[in-house]
């Protein structure tokens, strides 16, 4: 790994962290976003380029000098590019940003107001914009049992479980407080994680009310809505958000719950990967995703009873804080009759 450095702050308030890989399509428009911002605060940019072989770096170097770049040489995934940058960063603040985001002109400026508000002070994020249609996606996230995201569009709710990690900020102390991601869970649901460990700090997971980002949605591991109002997928997305979901809530989940939920989730989950696989005629999607995931689970038990027992002893808040942002919602079931069976390739 390699670093070169391109630093135009001194004492940068934010450092926004921005993890490529073969985003040379999407990567301009993030950037000049970032470049355009409005009475935001001193900030820095960090790309972490995970051994792209497009051409990311080329395009880096040529028409964006002042980025820092961090180069790897291997591919080490989504986790690992996060926690090295923010390992490089000198800001008071982290803005993770994904490479197929953009910012709205005064969105750096409406989360350092915020910021500068919110006790203590915790993680953030604006409202989410479909990138092509313009439409809100989500005002963060609620989660239901079993750990599923529900978007929440209300304007007058900003305190929530979980924010969508394209457009992440926290302070730097927090993210060290809480360590990070843990690299060994590689990539999906790092929002999650982060958000529901924040909350069990006893640290707020807040909304903008005002400003946004325009995201496309999943482009980096091939999950998205159609504009046919399908739900597709990849085998590696599925089984990765299947894994991680079910690890943060083996970590996260009040012991009591733990017991109820946990044994429902497995059992729902095998029921869900047999209809799916029946009705779309895809016995692979079963065998590969649904059969795989209490095997994967149970080859990284320790590291997740390690975890647990750390931030369950480290925790401040009470189950039923934790449990006020789930929700009694089906999310799935909604999911399946407002898009129908996933589309899996």
């Amino acid at each position: 790994m390699k670093t070169k450095s391109q630093d135009t702050q001194a004492n940068p308030i934010c450092s926004i962290c921005i993890a490529n890989y073969n985003g040379a399509t999407v990567l301009a428009d993030c950037l000049d976003s970032v470049m355009s911002q409005k009475d935001a605060p001193s900030f820095e940019i960090i790309v972490h380029d995970d051994a792209s072989t497009d051409d990311s770096v080329k395009l880096l170097r040529t028409h964006y000098p002042q980025v820092i770049i961090v180069e790897s040489k291997n591919n080490v995934g989504f986790f690992i590019s996060n926690n090295r940058m923010v390992e490089r960063a000198r800001g008071d603040f982290i803005l993770l940003l994904n490479n197929d985001a953009a910012l709205h002109e005064d969105a750096i400026a409406s989360l350092y107001d915020h910021a500068m508000i919110q006790r203590p002070q915790g993680i953030l994020t604006p409202p989410q914009y479909d990138w092509r249609t313009g439409k809100l996606v989500d005002r963060g996230c609620f989660l239901d049992p079993f750990y599923n995201p529900i978007p929440n569009l209300s304007a007058d709710r900003n305190d929530v479980a979980m924010v969508i990690g394209a457009c992440l900020w926290l302070p730097r102390e927090l993210w060290h407080k809480i360590g990070g991601f843990p690299e060994w869970m590689v990539s999906i649901a790092e929002d999650m994680y982060l958000c529901c460990v924040a909350r069990l700090f006893g640290y707020p997971v807040q909304v903008t009310r005002s400003s946004g980002y325009r995201h496309w949605q999943g482009m980096n591991f091939s999950g998205r809505q159609t504009e046919c109002s399908l739900l597709v997928s990849t085998y590696k997305r599925r089984i990765l958000s299947e894994r991680n979901k079910t690890i943060t809530m083996l970590i996260a989940s009040p012991a009591s719950l733990l017991s109820v939920v946990f044994p429902s989730h497995i059992i729902l989950l095998g029921i869900e990967g047999a209809v799916t696989s029946l009705f779309t005629k895809n016995r692979k999607l079963f065998t590969e995703v649904y059969l795989q995931l209490p095997f994967l689970i149970l080859n990284v038990r320790r590291k997740i009873l390690f975890f647990r027992r750390r931030i369950q002893k480290n925790r401040v808040v009470g189950c039923s804080f934790f449990l006020s942002k789930f929700r009694l919602v089906p999310r799935k079931l909604i999911l399946l009759l407002q898009f129908g069976l996933p589309e899996v390739n």
